[in-house]
């Protein structure tokens, strides 16, 4: 689950972390307030979406950035033109998101800008605190040209962040001075401890600065969450902003289903995340496009495939369905069952390939067989993803 730049600052503020002053507004009518409540002759008005690039975004009507720095009294003004508009940069895709919220900020005398990010490591099971001394920039282009510029820590969860760790982070960004070591223990500290309080999958900010007057700072932050631990976290539950996110996901998510939708044309509906992902790429493989992700679990009841196919269906770009079920958990038969009071429920026309495998498989492919539903069925993964390609290809031609 992601949030709001400004959601961050305030997860910031909470565990110590040095953030500018800076004020959000919902509407127009809150614009003055905002701004009236910050310090200094410029401001700086940002667009809030769950995407990056906004700096470098443009609106749907033209307009230049989503980030801007701007006189004081031309702050408002500013604003009404980013909020409601839709910003559209490298990572929201030519559909771009629009801006709900404002987020106002003093602005900051830079010297110095830097990255600094908190991430799971899978291949260790570790914690990495990645650490760059280019700021404000994209972090995988700095590793490809300079990785000299980036130092990787991981951090063992058992034991937690050390103080050597962090005096080695602090030195390898120029932080040895005392005070700034100081204001630098206090900020990856308190970062390292909402990671890890908060069940976080990621917290990230770029940049980090050092300003003129010597003041570490988060001029910008990220945060995302593990979702299958939020049950813990209530409070970061409510922070979420269903308008960021895919519909369709969240009505999937009502029902037990792991859905993410993709830019392909074949829908896929499997149980199973490992078999899920080799569907696409057997998909791939024979020529075709996936259009989601769609795990409907071990325990998937008619009701849950059902609305499985309801989702499926609200995708435009879907010109066919792949079912590839592997009955271990769930028998095939109750797949069978479900599939075809499904198929029959939302009046399905559009091309279906159904592979089943596993206990009571020979029972789910004569209840498909004996349904009186248009459907083609495949003794194989290869064998269904070759059989949906070509169908599909030949009814788009």
């Amino acid at each position: 689950m992601n949030i709001h730049e400004y959601q961050a600052k305030e997860l910031f503020k909470e565990f110590g972390v040095a953030i500018p002053a800076g004020c959000v507004a919902k509407s127009a009518n809150e614009f003055d307030a905002a701004v009236a409540s910050l310090g200094g002759d410029v401001i700086v008005v940002k667009s809030q979406i769950h995407a990056g690039g906004r700096g470098k975004g443009v609106f749907a009507d033209g307009f230049q950035g989503g980030v801007k720095l701007v006189k004081r009294d031309e702050a408002p003004s500013i604003a009404a033109k980013m909020l409601g508009n839709t910003l559209i940069t490298k990572q929201t895709g030519p559909a771009g998101k629009t801006v709900g919220a404002i987020l106002f900020t003093e602005a900051n005398d830079i010297q110095k800008e830097y990255y600094l990010s908190i991430l799971m490591d899978r291949a260790s099971g570790k914690v990495a605190i990645v650490a760059s001394l280019a700021g404000g920039m994209d972090i995988e282009k700095v590793a490809e040209e300079t990785p000299d510029q980036i130092l990787t820590m991981l951090i063992d969860p058992d034991i937690g962040l050390q103080s050597f760790q962090v005096r080695k982070l602090g030195f390898f960004l120029g932080f040895g001075a005392k005070e700034l070591m100081k204001q630098w223990t206090s900020i990856i500290k308190g970062l390292y401890r909402l990671f890890w309080e908060k069940d976080c999958s990621m917290v990230e900010v770029n940049p980090l600065i050092l300003t003129v007057s010597g003041k570490i700072m988060a001029l910008d932050a990220k945060v995302s969450f593990d979702d299958n631990a939020l049950f813990r976290h209530p409070e970061i539950e409510a922070l979420r902003d269903l308008h960021e996110e895919d519909p369709k996901e969240t009505e999937a998510g009502k029902y037990g289903l792991n859905y993410i939708a993709l830019d392909g044309n074949i829908a896929c509906m499997v149980n199973g995340a490992g078999l899920a992902m080799s569907t696409m790429d057997i998909i791939k493989f024979f020529g075709g496009n996936p259009a989601n992700f769609l795990d409907v679990g071990g325990g998937a009841n008619e009701e849950a495939i059902t609305q499985a196919f309801n989702i499926l269906l609200k995708d435009k770009n879907v010109k066919g369905i792949l079912v590839n079920i592997f009955g271990g958990i769930m028998r095939c038969d109750v797949i069978a069952a479900g599939v075809i009071a499904a198929v029959k429920n939302v009046g399905l026309t559009l091309p279906l390939v159904v592979r089943l495998e596993g206990t009571n498989v020979e029972k789910g492919r004569q209840m498909l067989a004996d349904s009186g539903i248009k459907l083609t069925t495949a003794d194989s993964l290869a064998d269904a993803a070759e059989k949906i390609v070509k169908i599909v290809a030949a009814e788009n031609k």
